[in-house]
């Protein structure tokens, strides 16, 4: 009987940063949305005021809400960024193995370190 070739499974494939750039850039597309939720809901609460208000406001100001909003900074920039990677790869640059490794990490770090100034400055 003839072995047909299995396909890669999460414990024997080898993970590389392209694949996890592009899931990245995936999941803050994601989060993304659920920041514009969290923003019409603000201006929603705005709206109606009074107590939903307050209970928005107390729940942004707690640890987890100050989490989900820093978090959600974070992943408009890295999102923001990896656009304009692809904008560049759809000029023609960039297409190197070594350069697209290395936009990687430029654009992760640079969003980490945009995400601290953003809230160092707020």
């Amino acid at each position: 009987m003839k072995q047909n070739p299995l396909s890669p499974h999460l414990q024997v494939y080898k993970w590389q940063l392209s694949s996890l750039l592009s899931i990245t850039h995936r999941i803050t597309l994601i989060t993304n949305i659920f920041s514009i939720f969290i923003i019409a809901l603000w201006i929603f609460s705005v709206a109606v005021g009074g107590d939903f208000y307050n209970y928005l406001n107390i729940f942004i100001s707690s640890f987890l809400g100050k989490f989900i909003i820093i978090g959600c900074s974070w992943s408009l920039l890295f999102y923001f960024l990896a656009e304009i990677r692809h904008i560049v790869w759809d000029l023609g640059y960039g297409y190197e193995i070594k350069t697209a490794n290395i936009s990687g990490i430029f654009i992760f770090i640079l969003s980490l370190v945009l995400t601290l100034i953003v809230w160092v400055v707020i």
